[in-house]
């Protein structure tokens, strides 16, 4: 696989937690259960792939997905890891083009423009949690480091709250002991104990 970089480290360091997640998946793990309500694991990967492409044809105006982010089949069509370089890679090359000191930028989020910090985070975001979901979903450890995670949350809270019920769960109350990922992914609705 290659590494290609967009100038933005959270995506960059999303973009491989979720490369990383994928090559992991093994043979008979496609079909286990995950976070994500009624998704498989090949069914979170096709939702995060779909979103990476549509993150990347909203900058460019083209490579949009094929099939319904919200609606995976389950089918994935090629090589899951595949799937996953070339989507990651086609946002990573979006967003290389867009200046960090830029005017806000459209994303497929129905929020409105978004300060390019906060649109690349977003993106980074979906692939950061999705790797999560793989992860957990197949007993491998969390990809979330502390530092891309509360980076991540810094982000999350510009543009979550309209999208809960649609995109995010409603979140869940803080535990004691909670660090940087746990905060995170209760704030997205997740449980940081959550196991198949």
């Amino acid at each position: 696989m290659t590494d290609q970089t967009s100038t933005w480290t959270v995506l960059d360091q999303s973009h491989r937690a979720l490369r990383e997640a994928a090559a992991s998946v093994p043979s008979d793990g496609w079909d286990r259960p995950t976070p994500c309500a009624l998704w498989t694991v090949a069914q979170v990967l096709q939702h995060a792939v779909g979103d990476q492409q549509g993150y990347a044809a909203t900058i460019t105006g083209e490579g949009w997905p094929t099939e319904n982010p919200f609606e995976p089949s389950g089918q994935l069509a090629g090589d899951p890891v595949d799937l996953v370089e070339s989507a990651t890679r086609a946002a990573a090359l979006a967003w290389s083009t867009v200046p960090a000191d830029g005017p806000d930028v459209t994303t497929p989020l129905p929020v409105g423009p978004l300060a390019p910090w906060v649109g690349a985070s977003a993106c980074a975001l979906d692939a950061a949690v999705h790797a999560w979901d793989i992860a957990v979903a197949t007993g491998r450890p969390s990809p979330l480091t502390p530092e891309l995670a509360a980076a991540l949350h810094e982000a999350a809270v510009q543009f979550v709250e309209p999208l809960r019920g649609f995109a995010y769960a409603p979140a869940l109350p803080a535990a004691e002991g909670d660090g940087p990922v746990e905060a995170l992914l209760r704030y997205l609705g997740r449980s940081p104990s959550w196991t198949p």
